[in-house]
């Protein structure tokens, strides 16, 4: 099993160099837009396709510095500790239905535990540099970090009591059918929820507004001041890593994971399959699933772009009140809500904002008491009418 899952990092890390490189080269198109410019236009034809694979072999070629301040051996760790965090993520993360490394019932806590790793690797890089600037950056990431992930992980619960289970690929199953029985349509709770969680995770990744252990008018560059060539790329490769987990994230708890809320396509891709292409056939549902499940991750990756390059940088005071003031708070209320929602729709018979009656949902909720046994599984398991089986 270790083995599987060491294949299956090395997999993804290989995996995801081409979905980074496509997030850069649209970070890129989006702000030259956004900035009425066309951006990369001559590396790999008129739209720049190459231009990341260019940038990348300029970082590769550039020589490999460290400062004679510097702690030598913490300096070289911290960017492995950064993407190894961002990178080993992935192992919990289901892209289609059963397409995940490891598949575990405290799978989510156990990701979130893992990705909030990085922030010891950005501490050591601001320590191990020997640059007051550095240390301020990495204090400053610290501080951001361990705060929204306070208002991130109590919106995080909203869909584990909606769907009963920790477990990323049970939590992302429970919603196929129409858009009814994803969760962020549940109830008003979870709808505002995700957009707390949007927040809290787009600081999280240290993008702008709140690139603040970043800001280049303040801290030359923060943490990153002393680095460069192949081991500052390794700080931006993690970056677009937790940009896309954090959005998977947001994809599986709230937006459907990998249903499209068609329900006949849903069912296509749920349903049981025989015969001699059964095999075939659940590939193909699952490449399928995958496609569905990569291209919401993307569009919310594509909004974080896109609000870096639309909104001003906020002051560092500003950052520490918004989470502390307001996101705290709010995310306190909507767990509440959520708890209570149910009791409050219990004399209605209701378990959605959309009216669809407790009998009638296509996902009910997965209890442990609910999955069979052993014994329900054996031929001499009860049957319905009281007899038992040869």
């Amino acid at each position: 099993m270790f083995l599987a899952a060491v294949i299956h990092v090395a997999l993804v890390a290989g995996f995801f160099g081409l979905p980074a490189g496509i997030f850069i080269w649209a970070e890129r198109k989006i702000s030259g837009r956004i900035q009425d410019r066309l951006g990369p236009t001559r590396v790999g034809g008129k739209f720049g396709w190459l231009q990341a694979i260019a940038d990348g072999g300029k970082l590769i070629q550039k020589e490999d510095l460290v400062p004679e301040a510097a702690d030598g051996p913490l300096f070289r760790v911290a960017p492995y500790v950064v993407v190894v965090s961002s990178l080993a993520a992935f192992m919990f993360l289901p892209f289609s239905d059963g397409w995940i490394a490891i598949s575990l019932d405290i799978g989510l806590y156990l990701m979130l535990a893992v990705m909030s790793l990085e922030v010891i690797g950005v501490i050591l890089a601001g320590y191990a540099s020997g640059s007051k600037w550095a240390l301020f950056g990495g204090m400053r990431e610290a501080a951001q970090m361990v705060s929204y992930e306070i208002p991130m992980s109590i919106c995080v619960v909203i869909p584990i009591i909606t769907a009963g289970s920790l477990n990323l690929n049970e939590i992302g199953g429970l919603q196929s059918g129409h858009l009814g029985n994803w969760i962020i349509f549940h109830d008003p709770f979870s709808f505002l929820a995700f957009f707390v969680y949007f927040v809290c995770a787009t600081a999280s990744c240290k993008r702008a507004p709140f690139d603040l252990a970043e800001a280049e008018s303040e801290l030359v560059a923060g943490f990153l001041t002393e680095y460069s060539g192949f081991r500052w790329s390794f700080f931006f490769l993690a970056e677009y890593a937790s940009m896309f987990a954090v959005c998977g994230i947001a994809v599986l708890l709230f937006l459907g994971g990998w249903h499209t809320g068609i329900p006949g396509l849903d069912g296509i891709l749920d349903g049981p399959r025989y015969g001699s292409d059964a095999y075939v056939w659940t590939w193909l549902a699952n490449a399928l699933g995958f496609g569905v499940f990569f291209g919401k991750a993307s569009l919310l990756v594509c909004v974080q772009i896109w609000v870096r390059w639309t909104l001003p940088r906020l002051r560092i005071d500003q950052v520490m009140m918004t989470c502390l003031k307001y996101l705290v708070p709010i995310s306190c209320v909507l767990f509440l809500g959520a708890v209570i929602w149910p009791l409050a729709l219990s004399f209605s018979g209701k378990t959605t904002i959309w009216g669809t009656p407790t009998g009638e949902r296509a996902a009910p909720t997965m209890r442990l008491d609910s999955i069979p046994g052993p014994a329900d599984q054996s031929p001499t398991a009860s049957t319905s009418n009281g007899e038992t089986g040869p």
